[in-house]
This record gives structure tokens, sequence and C-alpha cells, in this order.
């Protein structure tokens, strides 16, 4: 019976299930453990009235300083879009506030403010037990290997080059 022997020209069909042989399988455990992980700490940014990816332009903001929501769009991911609506509620809520650029009156940088500051800070305290809780099945050393991994997978060293 020829049907019971795999075709070795046939590639392995993704399934999304731990285990999976398919050369799909390592985008989709990282989409799984992102949604995860998003979830978690979205759940610690709720009761301070923002979500992931308001903190995400707070995290550039504070590493970066002011920064032009073009490039703002670029570290978050996001489209032109997407980035003013999230810059508007930013400064809605007094997170964030945009100001000219000298030399350029058409372009505008964000800069966090201090009370941005705050809520930022408040949100790494808020996000403390619930990042324990995410990796609480992990083994002694476990957490700290997966993100050693992960940052080098994240950040080649050839992308600095």
């Amino acid at each position: 019976m020829t049907h019971d022997v795999p075709d070795r020209n046939t590639a392995s069909r993704a399934t999304d299930r731990p285990g999976d042989a398919s050369p799909f399988a390592l985008g989709l455990l990282l989409r799984q453990a992102h949604w995860r992980a998003a979830a978690v700490m979205g759940e610690a940014l709720r009761p301070l009235g923002i979500e992931l990816r308001h903190f995400a332009v707070l995290i550039v903001l504070v590493n970066r300083g002011p920064t032009v929501q073009r490039d703002l769009a670029t570290a978050t991911g996001s489209d032109k879009a997407g980035i003013m609506r999230v810059v508007d509620d930013l400064e809605r809520k007094g997170l964030a506030v945009r100001r000219s650029v000298p030399g350029d009156r058409r372009v505008r940088a964000v800069e966090i403010t201090p009370r941005g500051l705050e809520l930022f800070d408040a949100a790494h305290v808020a996000a403390e037990p619930l990042a324990e809780r995410l990796v609480a099945e992990l083994g002694p050393g476990e957490p700290e290997k997966l993100k050693d991994l992960l940052t080098r997978f994240a950040y080649r060293a050839d992308d600095n080059e």
C-alpha cells in the first residue's frame, strides 16, 4: 500500500499543535506566545487606562526621547493612521504631547509628559506579578534562558552591521 508511506515531496502541514514539524512551527509558536504574553500584559495595563499599543509608544519615547511620528510608526510596527490615533489617545490622556521640530514646521515630535512617565513606571509595578505568572510553569533559570534566546533571535548580530 503506497498510500501508507509519506510522500517526501509533500510539505509538512502546519497544525499549530505542540510538536509540529512544519517549517512554520516556530512562527506559529512565537505567534501563540505573543498572544499569551500580550493578553497578560494587557491585563496589567487595563486598570491604568491604556492598551499595549499605547505602552509600545511610551517605551519608544522613554528610550529615544522626543520622536517624530514617522519614526514612532516604524519603531512600533504601526502605520501612519494607526500611530496618529495612538498619539491622539496619549495626548488626550495627558501622557504625551506633540511639539514642533526646530527647522521644519511641518514635522512634529512626540514627547512623553511627566504624567506619562508616572504611568510608565506604574505599569512596570503592575506588570511584575503578572510577568511572574506568565513564566510560572518554567523551571529554575528557564525564564532567563528563554529571554536570552528570544533576544538573540529577535536582534540578530548581523542586523547591527
